[in-house]
């Protein structure tokens, strides 16, 4: 017993020798080089330059709506101050790596000793390194070791960092830095992302064993789990508490599996994408977050009631019509959508009967229509390049002579054809791009199908649009940014045609014909409204707008399979009911105010044929005669040559004799026709045109040069005798 505890007396006796030599030859290499403490920035300053590699986007209140990742280089979240620290981790940290942190002033000079023979003597050198020489490595890339080990020079450099820093910085200031800024497992840097992501947890609710485990990454991040489960387990002892292995073992299982650092909030992914760039930054958008999750969640159930149709995907769009301000902006519905990152509002799809309002706007401020003209709803058969187009109704029937505001209101897609045969497809492809829709090709490219929506739009595009309807026919850009005053604007359609057309879009009578008086797009306020299917019905659309809001829904698949049985009225139309009626909460609707040059005359159909009602007309074009004799007299147009027309010349006859003659009918004066732009005679006498190989546009022009009619053909061959 004596014999062993001399032996003892002797080993520390010469730990105590070697120590003191190991100092002194520290000592003496180390005062052999120069002083060149470097300058350090200040806590504030440190903390101030802190940056996460998330954004944060707020909604128009201030109010958390997204979290996003912006910054793929490394992971590390908002500062954390010491008192939103866990006690349990600030001990447990100090115990593991510089358990005399409270009572240096920036080194430890004992474990710097030990650490010095160590490396004289020991094959696995350790390092001695405080929290404060740590903390100035980290602020200073030149004091990081270079390979294994620091070079002598750095270490003197990094202790005379550290000396600074304990000047000028509190211990507690130190701790906080230190924590936030070391890194503990693969790129989590800082405890904040530690914390959320291996435990889910805020950095104040680390428990004991969770702290055990932090801790013991510091001083190797990468480790493998058994090995810092082991540590773990041994850092309980000197700090007394009672964890367990099992206990450690249990969360440690964290460690070997992909980390996952939730977002507090995210609600706006698309929003969050376009608008976020820099890490640390902050940006108020115009979203409302309460309506934003609303619109969220009604989309999600309406879905979740179409899936055994087969519709899995969806998009809603809301926009303040006046500041052209998004409130609400969900491209689709995330975990549940069959691809979380497509952005329904942006993505093109076919556009279905939703470009009808502008199709009839157009015929009405040409003066063309109005929305008493009777329009004939029967089979019809329009000849083109590729065979006959053969427009049919969406339940297969035809209502016979209707009204533009019955044709509108109803859906209808013949009327709808005609008017387009009436307007001209350049026309109205032109009148598209000016209410915003991007990515036209030429109009004979759709042909009549454009009538019924052939073209692919966006929802972002439909809604403005509708906006612009809603606006007196002033288009604007929408804005995702607060902005002030009213933003750059232009006139896409004059104010009376654009009330028109509000007016018939509002009707819920007229829409009977074709959706019943009751029916999710019968509010109890003023609201116009325009549901819309494409072919094989693979989209479902629902635009309408009050005096305040638009709202647009969109639903189908991504991947653009059809549906089964789901129209805009059972598909999108409930989702478009609910976000208008939550935004009329408390709030009614005021009808639109007629422009005071519009006229209003009271009309009456012979034979039931429609109601009798008070209808708004451009002055000029109110009917002097009853409607059904006015309907009687059929609008110019071109009865030949057909639209499509192949015109074949032949070698062996004379051009005199091939000569074509355009026809109108009715033939009535004042007409002319006018050839790819250029006027080529009176259209109520017959002119002959001589063919040249070609394609063409004759159009079929009143007096004041506006357009009645449009038809495409070509010539093919070769004359006999061809003058040039």
């Amino acid at each position: 017993m004596i014999g062993a505890m001399a032996a003892r007396k002797k080993r520390i006796a010469f730990a105590g020798v070697g120590t003191a030599l190991c100092l002194l030859i520290a000592a003496a290499g180390i005062l052999s080089l120069p002083a060149a403490p470097r300058p350090l920035p200040s806590f504030r300053e440190v903390r101030e330059a802190h940056r996460p590699s998330e954004a944060i986007l707020l909604d128009r209140h201030g109010e958390v709506l997204h979290e996003l990742r912006v910054d793929p280089t490394r992971r590390r979240l908002d500062w954390s101050g010491l008192p939103d620290i866990s006690p349990s981790l600030r001990k447990a940290v100090i115990a593991s790596e510089d358990r005399r942190f409270l009572s240096h002033h920036g080194v430890d000079w004992v474990s710097l000793g030990h650490a010095l023979c160590n490396g004289l003597f020991a094959a696995r050198p350790r390092g001695a390194s405080t929290i404060s020489m740590q903390l100035v490595s980290l602020l200073d890339g030149t004091l990081r070791a270079k390979r294994l080990h620091r070079t002598l020079r750095q270490k003197w450099e990094q202790i005379k960092a550290a000396q600074a820093l304990e000047r000028r910085w509190t211990k507690e200031q130190i701790l906080e830095a230190y924590l936030n800024l070391v890194s503990f497992r693969g790129e989590l840097q800082g405890v904040s992302s530690a914390a959320r992501g291996l435990f889910g947890k805020e950095p104040s609710g680390l428990d004991e064993a969770e702290s055990l485990l932090l801790a013991s990454l510091i001083r190797a991040p990468n480790a493998p789990t058994a090995d810092v489960v082991r540590r773990a387990v041994l850092l309980a002892r000197p700090l007394g508490w009672h964890v367990s292995s099992q206990e450690v073992e249990a969360i440690a299982g964290k460690l070997s599996t992909p980390y996952a650092v939730r977002p507090r909030s995210g609600m706006a992914p698309h929003v969050a994408r376009l608008l976020l760039r820099n890490g640390g930054e902050k940006v108020r958008c115009t979203l409302d977050a309460g309506l934003q999750k609303f619109a969220t969640e009604s989309l999600a159930r309406q879905l979740a009631s179409l899936r055994s149709q087969n519709a899995c995907d969806g998009a809603v769009l809301v926009v303040a019509n006046r500041t052209g301000e998004i409130l609400a902006y969900v491209g689709n519905t995330g975990s549940t959508a069959s691809a979380s990152f497509v952005d329904g509002i942006i993505a093109r799809r076919q556009a279905g009967s939703t470009l009808k309002p502008f199709l009839y706007g157009l015929a009405i401020e040409q003066r063309l229509l109005t929305a008493a003209s009777l329009l004939d709803d029967s089979p019809l058969d329009v000849p083109t390049e590729t065979g006959l187009y053969v427009p049919k109704n969406y339940d297969r029937g035809f209502r016979g002579l209707v009204t533009v505001r019955t044709g509108l209101s109803s859906s209808l897609n013949v009327p709808a054809v005609r008017t387009l045969k009436l307007v001209g497809t350049d026309v109205f492809v032109r009148r598209l791009a000016d209410f915003g829709f991007e990515d036209l090709r030429e109009g004979e490219d759709y042909g009549f199908s454009l009538a019924l929506g052939s073209a692919d739009v966006t929802l972002y595009e439909l809604v403005n649009a509708y906006r612009t309807l809603a606006t007196g026919g002033r288009w604007s850009e929408p804005t995702l940014l607060l902005r002030d005053g009213k933003p750059p604007s232009k006139q896409a359609i004059s104010r009376e045609a654009a009330f028109i057309v509000s007016d018939i879009l509002s009707d819920r009578g007229a829409r009977a014909v074709t959706f019943g008086l009751e029916n999710p797009l019968s509010t109890p306020y003023w609201a116009a409204v325009k549901t819309g299917t494409s072919k094989d019905m693979r989209d479902n659309w629902c635009i309408g707008y009050s005096k305040k809001f638009t709202v647009g829904v969109w639903v189908g698949n991504f991947s653009g399979q059809p549906m089964r049985n789901v129209s805009g009225i059972s598909g999108t139309a409930p989702v478009w009911a609910e976000i208008m009626d939550k935004l009329h909460q408390g709030a009614p609707a005021d009808p639109p105010v007629p422009p005071p040059a519009l006229v209003a005359r009271r009309i009456s159909f012979p034979e039931g044929m429609e109601p009798e009602r008070t209808e708004w007309f451009l002055p000029g074009t109110e009917p002097a005669l009853p409607i059904l004799e006015r309907a009687m007299d059929f609008s110019p147009h071109i009865a030949y040559p057909a639209p499509g027309t192949i015109v074949a010349l032949d070698p062996d006859i004379p051009e005199g004799r091939q000569a074509m003659f355009f026809e109108a009918q009715p033939a009535a004066r004042g007409l002319s026709w006018v050839l790819n732009g250029e006027k080529v005679g009176p259209a109520d006498v017959s002119t002959p045109w001589t063919p040249r190989p070609g394609k063409y546009t004759l159009t079929l022009v009143d007096a004041k040069g506006i357009p009645l009619d449009a038809v495409y053909f070509s010539v093919r061959g070769a004359l006999l005798h061809q003058s040039w």
